[in-house]
């Protein structure tokens, strides 16, 4: 009988204990301190990092997993804050609006959840669909599809006529009058109503147009869309639901009222100045460059009709000054943050962001504080995501080789852990 509570009691033991993961790091990237650390044993229990133990530790039981990385280089999880995961682009984008029924929309975005994980991204934040992505964060939440984990936006809030208005380029009798409940605002009890809806639909955040867009079909890529008295409600309001605000801009006077404002973060700001820098510095706002967007739209402009013709004279004004003005963010010091506009190049190449980062003369390293650290911090998880450290969500990925001496190896993700989860191993 002694001998059967016994072996009852180791059973319900490791029942309860389950079997860890033991990674052998060749080296470890400390995003933390910016550091290179060797020979190191992470032990991961459930979805947490246990510790981080010098030299290569066996495991305790037999039931203990052990994955060799000792050639590889590993960090954690990284984070895009800007992606579009309901679609990508091409030649007929703009025609899927008529011929995809929101179940297409649905299969589409969860194929591309899982490329986005595969490229090691296990954290994203979604900035602007149809809604889908609402149910997908869910999904990917509770492991119904295999996806990174997600912060969504919901549908955008823009003007009429503005970039985030889904009836721009229609005929007449298609067009309609969008109001807040489909995220166009002319007012600030709209505003207010328009936040208020993103909320009850399930956002995490708000986005919201604050200049015109390159790729929305209407002339002018960098106009303010919102007046001071519009993009104050919508920040004031999002606060008071407990959410942040992201603003895309180009055009310097919808940067500066959307800093003023209080926004979090800027996207693109492709002709932001001197002024709008010291602005942003002041009120710690985040610049997030989306480099590999403008990258991809210079070569695909090349391309007759792979976008309508009101785009292409954008394209051009915009990337003939965005050169400049990212020398000028590094020279102010203008706080960065990681994000690529995945859905505007394909989805599971997030990472040449790194490489066009540190062609534009940010620090290997720097780039990757980016995509780790400063973005956990920016989504309030600083003390769960983006480190290697004891306590913290088992997000882990390995790459071939050390990325502050060949930074082209982030495009390479040859393992990734989520929720200390093994998705990918190519070992």
């Amino acid at each position: 009988m002694k001998r059967v509570l016994q072996l009852i009691i180791l059973l319900l033991t490791i029942s309860v204990t389950g079997q860890d993961t033991y990674l052998h790091c060749g080296k470890v990237i400390d995003t933390k301190n910016g550091t290179i650390l060797k020979e190191k044993t992470i032990i991961i229990s459930g979805n947490k990092i246990v510790s981080i133990e010098n030299g290569y530790v066996n495991g305790k039981t037999s039931e203990d997993k052990i994955i060799d990385l000792k050639s590889k280089t590993v960090m954690p999880g990284l984070i895009d804050m800007h992606v579009h995961l309901e679609g990508e682009t091409s030649p007929t984008r703009y025609l899927e609006t008529f011929t995809k029924n929101e179940a297409d929309v649905a299969f589409t975005s969860a194929e591309i959840a899982k490329r986005t994980l595969m490229a090691g991204f296990t954290t994203v934040r979604d900035l602007g669909g149809s809604g889908v992505n609402v149910s997908l964060r869910d999904a990917t939440a509770n492991g119904k599809v295999p996806g990174p984990r997600i912060f969504t936006a919901e549908k955008a809030i823009g003007t009429t006529g503005g970039h985030a208005d889904p009836t721009n380029g229609m005929r007449k009798d298609l067009m309609g009058d969008p109001g807040p409940d489909e995220g166009v605002i002319n007012s600030p009890e709209d505003a207010r109503k328009a936040v208020r809806q993103r909320y009850k639909n399930g956002a995490d955040l708000i986005k919201i147009t604050a200049t015109g867009g390159v790729l929305s079909v209407a002339k002018n890529g960098a106009n303010a869309q919102f007046t001071q008295e519009e993009v104050n409600e919508i920040v004031k309001t999002a606060k008071e639901y407990g959410m942040n605000v992201a603003a895309h801009a180009h055009g310097k006077e919808g940067m500066k009222r959307a800093v003023l404002a209080g926004v979090q973060t800027i996207e693109h700001g492709s002709f932001m100045d001197k002024e709008v820098a010291t602005l942003m510095k002041q009120n710690n706002c985040y610049m997030v460059p989306t480099l590999s967007a403008g990258r991809y739209v210079e070569e695909k402009a090349k391309i007759p009709n792979y976008y309508p013709d009101v785009i292409i004279p954008k394209i051009t004004s915009t990337m003939a000054i965005l050169d400049k003005t990212i020398k000028m963010v590094i020279s102010e010091g203008v706080p960065i943050a990681f994000g690529t506009d995945a859905g505007v190049f394909p989805h599971g190449d997030n990472a040449k962001e790194f490489r066009y980062m540190v062609d534009a003369g940010w620090s290997p390293m720097f780039s990757l504080q980016s995509a780790t650290v400063t973005n956990a911090k920016l989504l309030d998880m600083e003390n769960q995501l983006g480190q290697i450290k004891a306590g913290f969500i088992a997000d882990i990925i390995a790459i071939d080789e050390d990325p502050t001496k060949n930074i082209s190896t982030m495009e390479h993700v040859i393992f990734v852990m989520k929720e200390g989860k093994v998705y990918k191993n190519e070992l």
